[in-house]
């Protein structure tokens, strides 16, 4: 009975082994790198946006914005530069707050990282440091192919409402962990939108998008491409992330 016993434990012990093989994928190691790659926790960094907004029937909208992020406090400003009727219009984040400023009413009001960053496709919450770790969890995932590139598709489940989607479906390069494409959706697991990241730069060591593509899945053929440049780990001063900023640089 004896012997008995201890067999059954090895064919467990076995089982758990085999299931933890070393050929498995660490899913929630990946997140959290990919996280790492694009967050800057011991610099400041800055850049240029230009985002491309198409809709049918209309001419395509060009907006043009400066971005400014301190990722270990939480904080990033966004500016509008074009086009001249936005032009001083802004975002203000400071950890879970988020100010939008109009520079004609020169009123703040509150906003949120789930609205669209003016009238384009992009979210606010595109613009700020990825916390996929922090805001999701693994579902499941499975090998998958995105034209030329071995990847991982990975399921993701928000464990927070603060999120702009409930459901994430990403695809992940198997050889560097860089983000190719995302499916967000709603709650009845219905697609709000895709987004692709073709193009990568290098900065400071890290991976940043030089280039998204933005689709919205509920209104066909509204999409947004946004290209990034200018990219810089300057140290920035700290009045950059203020109201008083956003107010001085409308005077």
């Amino acid at each position: 009975m004896k012997s008995i016993a201890v067999s059954l434990i090895l064919l467990v012990v076995a089982g758990a082994a085999a299931l933890a093989a070393p050929g498995d994928p660490d899913i929630a190691g990946i997140i959290e790198r990919i996280d790492r790659m694009a967050r800057f926790q011991d610099t400041d960094f800055s850049c240029t946006y230009t985002l491309v907004s198409e809709k049918p029937g209309e001419e395509p909208s060009v907006f043009k914005v400066r971005l400014f992020r301190r990722d270990r406090e939480e904080k990033f400003l966004i500016l509008f530069l074009e086009p001249e009727t936005q032009k001083g219009q802004g975002y203000l984040q400071i950890e879970d707050n988020l100010w939008f400023y109009d520079p004609e009413s020169r009123k703040f009001n509150h906003s949120s990282f789930k609205e669209n960053l003016s009238d384009s496709e992009a979210k606010n919450s595109d613009m700020r440091a990825s916390s996929l770790s922090d805001d999701y969890r693994v579902e499941g995932y499975e090998e998958g192919k995105l034209g030329k590139y071995d990847v991982w598709v990975v399921t993701l489940r928000a464990k927070n409402e603060d999120v702009s989607y409930p459901k994430l479906k990403l695809w992940i390069t198997k050889a560097d962990s860089l983000l190719l494409k995302i499916e967000s959706y709603s709650l009845s697991d219905r697609l709000m939108r895709s987004s692709y990241y073709p193009n990568y730069v290098q900065v400071g060591g890290r991976f940043l998008p030089s280039r998204m593509l933005f689709i919205d899945e509920l209104a066909k053929d509204e999409k947004t491409q946004a290209t990034i440049k200018d990219p810089s780990l300057a140290a920035l001063p700290d009045s950059v992330f203020t109201k008083a900023y956003l107010e001085k640089v409308n005077k």
